[in-house]
Order: structure tokens, then sequence, then C-alpha cells
């Protein structure tokens, strides 16, 4: 690229950070189950890669949505090491085994770890769904995925956090989570 066409590239991509970065840190605070130094990373490390790609990010139809997905890719990738990395220490103290008979259960359970408890996809689904009141379409574009498929997932997931949440109100509770994250962002429709 000239020079001209950087300074004109880099503009552009400063205000798309402006107005994007905080509702892509929610996003993956959302994803990460709560766990802010990790989704402020992952949004860190999102607009680097949406930045080494700009021509292509600027060019998209929807550059919101491509940005989205690349904050789910990282976040998948960051989860599947966090559990490779799980499995690799349990292993490592299986030989240490200490069950309890008949754990607690706590009485109420937090969205956020119900939310951890779902699979990546109706996990994303679901946060962009009642957390960010993205359409089906809209969110369907973010992931990757065909509407049928945010429909199937989202239901499920919704199935499955009322089950964990014991509440028919788990879509309510899980946008009162997003607004309770204390980081701005508001819709792009």
């Amino acid at each position: 690229m000239g020079t001209v066409v950087d300074d004109a590239a880099s503009e552009e991509f400063h205000a798309f950070f402006e107005l994007h970065y905080a509702e892509l840190a929610r996003f993956a605070r959302l994803l990460t189950g709560g766990e802010a130094d990790a989704a402020d990373d992952l949004a860190a490390d999102a607009l680097v890669a949406l930045w080494k790609r700009w021509d292509r990010v600027r060019a998209a139809d929807h550059p919101v949505a491509y940005a989205r997905g690349v904050v789910a890719n990282l976040a998948r990738t960051r989860i599947r090491s966090a559990v490779r990395e799980r499995r690799r220490i349990t292993l490592f103290w299986s030989q240490r085994e200490e069950k309890a008979e008949n754990p607690d259960v706590p009485a109420v359970i937090d969205v956020q770890e119900a939310l951890r408890r779902l699979p990546f996809r109706k996990r994303a689904c679901v946060v962009l769904r009642h957390a960010f009141d993205l359409s089906e379409k809209d969110t369907a574009l973010a992931l990757g995925v065909s509407v049928g498929t945010v429909k199937s997932q989202t239901s499920k997931g919704m199935a499955e956090l009322q089950r964990l949440l014991g509440t028919g109100a788990a879509a309510q509770r899980v946008h009162a989570a997003a607004a309770g994250t204390g980081e701005a962002g508001g819709r792009d429709r």
C-alpha cells in the first residue's frame, strides 16, 4: 500500500476501533465466561488480526460481523487450549484421586458459569442473540454458519441454560448479565 492509502486506511481503522472495541471486548468477555483480562486480550488480538487484513475487512459487506467472527474464532482457540491444558494437569494429578461423595451443589448457578458449561457454538449463538440482540442473520454472519444453525444452536443453548439456571427467564438473565459486565457497547444491526 502507498502512503496515501496507508493514511486513509489507518484513519478508517482507528474509527472502526473507536466505534467497535467496547462491543468486541464485551462479546469476548461473555464468550470467555467473564474473564476480563482474557477478554481484553482477545479483543486486542482480534483487532491486530483485523488490521493485518484491513483491506479485506473494509471491503467486506459486514465488517463488524467479520470482526465478531474473528473474536469468536480466537475465543474458540483459547478455550480449546485451556481445555487441553486442564486435561494435561488432570492426567498429571490423577494419581492423587480425591473424589467427594455427594458434592454440595450451589442453589443458584450464576449466568456466566452456566454459559461456560455450554459448548462454544451454542454459547456464541445465545450470547449474540440474547446479550447483543443480534438478528439470526447477523449472528449467522458473525459466526460463519447458516441461519438454520443459529436457530437450532440458540434453541438448544437456551434449553440447556434454562435447565442449568432452573428458570424460564434465562434469556433475560443472559441479557442482564451482559449489561452488568460494566463494558460499554452498542448494537450493530
